[in-house]
């Protein structure tokens, strides 16, 4: 099975990052290689597109994609280990309130599925989970999934009693029948969907694009010092999403991302459908400031709402710090232009 990885924050960080391995890139020596953590979720894996295929070299950036489990990524980017670092939206916040402050500059995906709520026999739909028990991890992506889909569905927060479990626990309790439900993102999601018989996902973050982006977020100064560099990355980035979007080039896309994780492409095929990888005219209007889901600061600032009042931090952060499109949209007009 594909190794569980956690896609939240803790509310303290350790600096004791915990590097799993590193996969190289290399070019001629021209600059320091930009360093680049990146974990187990589908739309940073197919940053291996672009390693594989060399197109770095092509671009004429020096990278160094550096490879770990999704909270040791955290802790070694506030550690100054890595010049950027793949984080959800929400996350960034928590880093940069507790550790050390980000740049958002390409907005990789969005979770398209594979963050679900899974329900026991008999449970048809949020409403049905009245009066019942759900095991999540508290004041985390799973808790906020949960909160947007009872929000949706007209339910208070005190419909449901929420049971504290570690994500990668949540299949085992489910099938405990400590809970009636559980909320976890893949592969936790899936395992509980194939160990208890008859449960069923009753929400998911397809229901409400947008709750949680995936986003490559860069240290501010190495921002400021290198960014023609940058620009080179994204470049690269667009030509993965390009390569991938093309039905053609499924098999070879799956064989490169699973090898990643060391499962079959058969295995990994659904995570990377859970997964909405954006194209560059997709991702302008989610760069447009707006409420709601569909802007991605609409969505960062339910998830800073959400991080204030679980007490990641204690005050409402200034949004607008945490992104930057400009790099984007100059990337996707010369590409245009070419």
């Amino acid at each position: 099975m594909i190794t569980a990885v956690s896609r939240t924050w803790k509310k303290c960080l350790t600096f004791g990052a915990m590097l799993a391995g590193s996969a190289l890139l290399t070019a001629p020596l021209s600059a320091e290689p930009l360093k680049i953590g990146y974990s187990d979720w589908p739309g940073w894996v197919a940053w291996e597109v672009g390693i594989k295929k060399g197109w770095f070299e092509e671009e004429g950036v020096e990278v160094a994609f550096e490879w770990y489990d999704y909270v040791g990524s955290m802790d070694a980017y506030a550690a100054g280990q890595l010049d950027a670092v793949g984080m959800t939206n929400g996350d960034a916040l928590v880093t940069g309130a507790t550790g050390k402050p980000s740049v958002g500059v390409l907005i990789n995906d969005f979770s398209n599925g594979n963050d679900m709520i899974v329900a026991k026999p008999g449970v048809e739909s949020l409403m049905d989970l009245k009066g019942m028990k759900v095991g999540l991890e508290e004041g985390f992506v799973p808790h906020l999934l949960l909160l947007k889909g009872m929000e949706m569905a007209g339910m208070e927060a005190g419909d449901i009693t929420t049971v504290n479990t570690p994500t990668n626990e949540t299949p085992q309790v489910l099938s405990s029948g400590a809970v009636d439900a559980v909320s976890a993102w893949q592969p936790s999601s899936g395992e509980a969907l194939k160990l208890v018989s008859g449960s069923k996902p009753i929400f998911t973050s397809a229901d409400a694009p947008g709750i949680i982006y995936d986003i490559m977020f860069v240290d501010p100064e190495s921002l400021e010092k290198r960014r023609d560099d940058w620009k080179k990355v994204i470049k690269v980035w667009y030509k993965i999403v390009d390569f991938i979007k093309d039905e053609d080039n499924l098999d070879e896309t799956l064989e490169i991302l699973s090898s990643r994780v060391s499962v079959s492409p058969a295995e990994y095929e659904p995570f990377l459908a859970g997964t909405y990888i954006l194209t560059g005219e997709e991702v302008k209007p989610i760069w447009e400031k707006a409420e709601g889901l569909g802007s991605v600061y609409g969505s960062t600032k339910i998830s800073d709402d959400f991080n204030v009042e679980f007490e990641a931090y204690e005050k409402a952060l200034d949004i607008d710090k945490y992104f930057d499109p400009s790099l984007t949209l100059e990337v996707l007009e010369e590409m245009a232009a070419e």
